[in-house]
């Protein structure tokens, strides 16, 4: 379904706009995750029309070296990549909250109302993907093998049914139907990249004096990181914490350092 006359240039811009307004959003507190939702359709309409900004397999292709699937040079795109691991360390992980293709997908997914597994500790995910993007690099750099190729990134967003790669990476997408983005959470190198940024990024959601403890927050949470002891790097900044606060002001996105009442 890709139209390869449109450049991919095109989805990098508009995960710039994205972001910029994403941002805006959250620092205005204006974000819901009902003004979310048209952010996350557009971004996986994006991934079956252009495919991009599917950060992970950009980032597999400058790994690879292939220029002709990066649609643009090497040294912009790691550039483009490298900016947005940048922008995490300042906002933490809105790029795979609503702009991915790949992670939009799954957060749509898991709006289908079945039984949800129970939250996964959220440094679990972190050790495992750390295995995972190590093999990633073993075999991109030294093997030249396209992993994400094989586990049906591409396919998927091309539609490429007769392949058995697409029926792959459809499997994952059903998956996360009941548990919360399984790709982005154990499998994703970019998103490797992204946590360790995003756990020491100057804006995030903090709790004030006006919480009451009541615990919402930490019940809708789909990845532990509600916990006060948690540590942000997988916070996908959904929204759903802010949105099922009982208290006006309990909840807000701003600098760690900012003192809060």
């Amino acid at each position: 379904m890709v139209v390869e006359s449109i450049p991919k240039a095109v989805g990098f811009i508009y995960g710039l706009l994205a972001f910029i307004t994403l941002i805006w959003l959250w620092h205005s507190g204006r974000f819901t995750r009902q003004r979310a939702m048209p952010f996350l359709v557009i971004s996986v309409l994006l991934g079956f029309l252009v495919f991009a900004p599917v950060f992970p397999y950009q980032l597999q292709m400058v790994v690879l070296g292939d220029t002709v699937a990066l649609g643009s040079p090497i040294p912009a795109a790691l550039g483009a990549l490298l900016v947005f691991i940048a922008l995490a360390l300042i906002f933490g992980r809105i790029i795979c909250g609503q702009v991915c293709p790949a992670g939009a997908v799954q957060e749509l997914m898991y709006l289908v109302p079945v039984k949800k597994r129970g939250r996964a500790e959220s440094r679990t995910p972190v050790t495992v993907r750390a295995g995972v993007f190590v093999i990633f690099l073993a075999a991109g750099l030294g093997l030249s093998v396209d992993l994400l190729a094989l586990i049906g990134l591409p396919a998927f967003f091309h539609i490429a049914v007769m392949t058995v790669s697409f029926f792959i990476f459809l499997g994952i997408i059903l998956l996360s139907a009941t548990i919360y983005r399984p790709f982005c959470r154990y499998i994703c190198p970019y998103g490797a990249l992204l946590a360790p940024a995003a756990s020491k990024a100057l804006y995030q959601i903090r709790r004030t004096d006006a919480c009451i403890n009541c615990g919402r927050c930490e019940q809708v949470c789909p990845t532990g990181e509600a916990d006060p002891t948690a540590r942000l790097g997988e916070c996908y900044l959904c929204g759903r914490c802010t949105d099922a606060c009982l208290v006006d002001g309990a909840l807000v996105y701003g600098r760690k350092d900012e003192k809060l009442t």
